[in-house]
């Protein structure tokens, strides 16, 4: 969706103007969560449940923001990216920081191998709705550690990054141990389960987009979620190949992008048009674990991960993963 000219006073700040969705998407999360957190002890149970829905779907969308925000940040200004990765820390509920190594310099540059601590051959259930349920948990420890090992190694090396790192770290585990001081009830709604869905949301999608691909095709290693209301909603996230060939690209370019360079390339069984449609078919009935041709997925033996921690030339400074890839 394009947004009208607005002759906002705030528009300089902003990169692209349509982050002003941006902006409103994460304003809505911190409402749902934190006013949510505030409203619990007179809410009624119905209104808990709907509020809670709404939470995760928020914090999910969050969850792509934070994503978005590692490749491309919304604002001119690297103090404000700064501080705007703490806020979405809060509303993510992990640190921004730490995307950074796990996603660029492990998920982008080792696609569904070894040295990618999100791969999806980790999960080895049959049935692909206990993939999608416990991807999080399964991937979580995995990706935790690998985290923290790149957060050592870079402590003298990249210094402003670690920094920042810990500056995210302490205020949000300083705000949930308010938190859940003040209302434990209240924090594990508004608080814990949102950051679980996020995060639950956030390993699903990975999952669905790269599971049963071709890592080794230029093409057909990435599948897309080409449907418009989900990428109205993510921020066109659904576009993930193009976004894998040019990770650099601002989220309003990928459509285009996916149109000139990719849809005349890729198989079309990897441009899926209906996000619920497909979980349906691929988690649901008939639920199979396939290969994008419709073939039995044949998982490889199961394997350690391969350490991924960058060499001196191949810190976050040096890896061309997106407009400003150490944003610290």
């Amino acid at each position: 969706m394009n947004l009208p000219n607005m002759n906002l006073p705030n528009m300089n700040l902003l990169r692209h103007r349509e982050d002003v969705r941006t902006l409103i998407w994460v304003a809505i999360t911190h409402v749902l969560c934190f006013g949510g957190f505030f409203l619990f002890p007179v809410m009624p149970g119905w209104c808990v449940g709907i509020w809670v829905v709404a939470a995760c779907w928020f914090a999910f969308l969050t969850a792509v923001i934070t994503h978005n925000t590692v490749h491309y940040p919304i604002f001119r200004s690297r103090r404000l990216n700064k501080a705007f990765q703490v806020v979405l820390t809060l509303g993510y509920g992990s640190p921004v920081s730490a995307f950074v190594p796990g996603h660029n310099l492990s998920h982008h540059t080792h696609t569904q191998s070894r040295r990618d601590v999100m791969r999806t051959t980790k999960m080895r259930f049959s049935w692909n709705l206990l993939n999608q349920m416990f991807g999080a948990l399964v991937l979580g420890r995995d990706i935790f550690f690998a985290d923290m090992s790149y957060a050592m190694a870079m402590r003298a090396e990249r210094p402003r990054w670690f920094r920042q790192w810990v500056l995210e770290w302490t205020v949000f585990l300083a705000v949930q141990l308010v938190l859940l001081m003040i209302n434990p009830i209240a924090y594990v709604f508004m608080q814990f389960i949102p950051h679980i869905a996020a995060a639950t949301g956030i390993i699903g999608i990975n999952f669905l987009q790269h599971d049963g691909c071709d890592p080794d095709s230029e093409w057909n290693h990435t599948r897309n979620l080409v449907g418009a209301w989900i990428n109205w909603w993510a921020f066109n996230n659904g576009y993930h190949t193009v976004h894998h060939m040019k990770p650099w690209l601002h989220w309003t370019m990928l459509p285009q992008a996916h149109a000139e360079f990719v849809q005349p390339h890729i198989h079309p069984n990897l441009n899926e048009p209906d996000i619920l449609a497909y979980l349906w078919r691929s988690c649901i009935w008939p639920g199979k674990r396939v290969d994008y041709l419709g073939n039995p997925l044949v998982l490889p033996e199961k394997a350690p991960d391969e350490s991924w921690l960058p060499g001196r030339a191949e810190t976050p400074a040096n890896v061309s993963m997106g407009a400003e890839a150490d944003p610290a």
